[in-house]
């Protein structure tokens, strides 16, 4: 089984800074390390930590070298693509030693997983337009994709803005362009797919054409579901945990919460 532990959104900045003024964000990734190293002995094993965008908040050298001292305590492979407010060269120069990502370009990647399981391929793809919180599918990573599609290994498709509406106005004002020439590849394609995304600080599924599509929760913060044309643009405190991404002759995907209440205690007729 190869099994890949999902985390996005985490908008690290280096304290005492705090995001919008309010979040210390240092100590929720801090909190979520704790909640993972906590979790690992009853997952294991773990073949890799996948971060789908947004790894900081300011895309400063500082806070990518502090995202990556938090996470090596855990002793885990580091996958991740860039979101919305990454900045893209800090982002190279912050994993230039483990040979992810090109040296020039979008930061794309193909990482095979040997897992005892099954093997799996994990693709990432630089939707990150700077300077805008909207993404996109370019040219250049479509090609990319007939090359890292044309496998048959399973595929983890991993991309910041996910390629559904989510109806939460304010956040599909900042969505994904170029779907549909994604849609095209990923029907080529004769893999099985699942995509793998962050941006919308909520979990939440849809599908591009055939293919599932999972968001993950942000650890630092949370965006109300609401859909009314009006609502209020803004985010909530609190985080929502991590998600654990399976193959074994099939996906599977589950959330792990922040905390659950006290227990397990045994079933009474």
């Amino acid at each position: 089984m190869a099994r890949i532990l999902h985390v996005t959104d985490t908008h690290l900045v280096v304290p005492p800074a705090l995001v919008c003024g309010r979040l210390d964000t240092a100590a929720c990734l801090e909190a979520c390390v704790a909640s993972i190293a906590a979790a690992l002995p009853r997952i294991a094993p773990v073949d890799a930590i996948l971060i789908t965008g947004d790894l900081t908040d300011d895309g400063t050298p500082q806070s990518y070298r502090l995202l990556r001292e938090t996470l090596a305590p855990l002793r885990l492979p580091l996958l991740a693509i860039p979101g919305n407010h990454d900045l893209r060269e800090p982002m190279r120069a912050a994993f230039a030693d483990a040979g992810l990502f090109p040296t020039q370009g979008r930061l794309n990647f193909v990482r095979d997983i040997c897992g005892t399981g099954g093997d799996l391929r994990i693709v990432g793809i630089d939707t990150l337009v700077e300077g805008s919180g909207g993404g996109v599918v370019d040219a250049a990573t479509l090609d990319f994709l007939d090359e890292a599609l044309a496998t048959t290994r399973p595929v983890l498709l991993a991309m910041h803005h996910p390629p559904f509406t989510s109806g939460i106005v304010f956040m599909d004002s900042i969505g994904l362009a170029g779907v549909e020439g994604l849609r095209d590849r990923l029907e080529r394609a004769a893999c099985q797919v699942r995509i793998l995304c962050g941006h919308l600080h909520v979990a939440a599924t849809g599908s591009l054409g055939r293919v599932p599509a999972i968001v993950g929760p942000s650890p630092c913060s949370a965006f109300d579901v609401d859909f009314r044309p009006d609502a209020p643009v803004g985010f909530f405190t609190g985080g929502g945990g991590f998600m654990v991404h399976d193959w074994s002759d099939g996906f599977r995907s589950l959330l792990v919460p922040p905390a659950i209440g006290a227990g397990p205690f045994p079933f009474r007729d």
